[in-house]
């Protein structure tokens, strides 16, 4: 805590640092487009860099705090209460993103081209097997699962160990303890890593902007539009007013997600904002047991933003070529979502996959998918935002039903918002 309080001192903050590399990144990019694209190794490294703490962050955080309650009942109570908020929520969002797609109608009028044939003849023919994947989440090698950063599959294994180590009393106390260091030690590691968070913020925008040309946002304008409309109002009508409900200060809490937020809307990358969401939500108060157990779990079942995004871009692709797609269809297919898109960020590619599998199992041209890759990473950077500030709602969502996050630590909380 000492750095936060001393930081004011030093000039500008962390989260000024990164909006200002964003802001050179779009410049940079848009006027030295070629020297803009070679920045991409740099932007790939830092990328890098945050994905190698967050396993051994996880496992640690998720050890040390299942052993630190030993209480295998309460564990399922946790994950009951968390998996019903992720599908409330999910749905919700599927809700949303319908609503706005019929409204604005972003698919009406757009020049179908040719897209990325390529690509979208490649998504189609992968399908996602909902039992492969349940039998998946059991890991044959938990060294192969965590080299492959395979969540799911470390989430079990981590918290079947963390209870075992708990069971074994004394003799378990020096891993416990030895996992405490680590998580110590992985959260101070990402502090030194945060501090290059702004070169890296440069380098990827740039690099989008190098590459793509703030010309590609002109076509495709009202998608683009329609989506972060549909994200913005899903962030208030659901997360703001379930804040609402378990009396917590959305924007409170917001204000100390700031940097994380920040993070994952510039790198389009979850797991980059992962180790920080974490932190700071339990400077918020939220307790680390649950922290480690609903954040890495809804990166896999709870993505908001991604899962509004598929349901847009299936109904944006019967609007591209005038398929008709009525109600009971659209209905038809936001119950087919609602299965398909859990578990789906194991799988490169995933979003692409759903809205591949979902627009030719309605007997739509799957190769519309070619018409939104041009977007996607403008796409990309709002629904990983969403997803983000989804789990960590989530997350506090979770404390405050488990009773576990009294009003009288959200005060402090609130109090510490305002210093970070």
């Amino acid at each position: 805590m000492s750095h936060a309080q001393t930081a004011p001192k030093k000039g500008m903050g962390l989260t000024t640092q990164i909006f200002i590399g964003l802001i050179l990144g779009v410049i940079f990019g848009y006027a030295f487009p070629k020297y803009a694209v070679e920045l991409k190794p740099v932007g790939d490294m830092f990328i890098r860099m945050i994905k190698m703490i967050v396993v051994p962050l996880v496992f640690s955080s998720l050890v040390m705090g299942i052993a630190g309650t030993g209480d295998f009942k309460k564990l399922g109570r946790l994950g009951a209460k968390a998996l019903l908020w992720f599908e409330l929520a999910t749905t919700l969002a599927l809700i949303v993103g319908l609503v706005v797609v019929n409204v604005f109608q972003p698919g009406v009028g757009v020049n179908v081209t040719a897209g990325d044939a390529s690509v979208a003849a490649a998504a189609a023919k992968k399908t996602i097997d909902m039992t492969q994947m349940l039998v998946n989440i059991v890991p044959t090698n938990i060294v192969d699962a965590m080299s492959r950063g395979d969540m799911l599959q470390i989430i079990l294994f981590s918290t079947f160990f963390g209870v075992a180590a708990a069971a074994m009393g004394a003799k378990g106390k020096p891993v416990v303890d030895m996992c405490i260091s680590v998580a110590e030690i992985m959260f101070k590691f990402t502090w030194y890593v945060m501090k290059l968070a702004p070169i890296g913020v440069f380098a990827l925008i740039a690099f989008t902007v190098g590459k793509f040309g703030l010309g590609m946002l002109i076509p495709l304008a009202k998608l683009i539009g329609s989506l972060y409309f549909a994200l913005i109002a899903f962030v208030f009508l659901v997360l703001f007013s379930a804040s609402f409900i378990i009396r917590v200060n959305f924007f409170h809490l917001l204000r100390a997600l700031k940097e994380p937020i920040l993070i994952a809307f510039s790198t389009a990358s979850s797991e980059a904002a992962l180790p920080i969401a974490m932190e700071k939500l339990e400077k918020f108060g939220v307790p680390k047991h649950i922290i480690t157990f609903v954040l890495p779990t809804g990166y896999t079942f709870n993505l908001d933003g991604s899962t509004l995004y598929s349901a847009l871009a299936v109904v944006f692709i019967a609007q591209v070529y005038g398929v008709p797609f009525d109600l009971s269809q659209q209905i038809l297919m936001v119950l087919t979502l609602m299965l398909s898109t859990k578990g789906i960020a194991a799988v490169p590619g995933a979003s692409l996959i759903v809205i591949a599998g979902t627009a030719a199992a309605f007997g739509l041209p799957v190769e519309g998918i070619g018409i939104i890759l041009g977007v996607d990473r403008i796409l990309d950077m709002a629904r990983t935002a969403c997803n983000l500030i989804g789990n960590c709602v989530a997350a506090v969502v979770v404390a405050r039903w488990e009773k576990e996050l009294p009003d009288e630590v959200l005060q402090v909380a609130y109090a510490q918002s305002y210093e970070d």
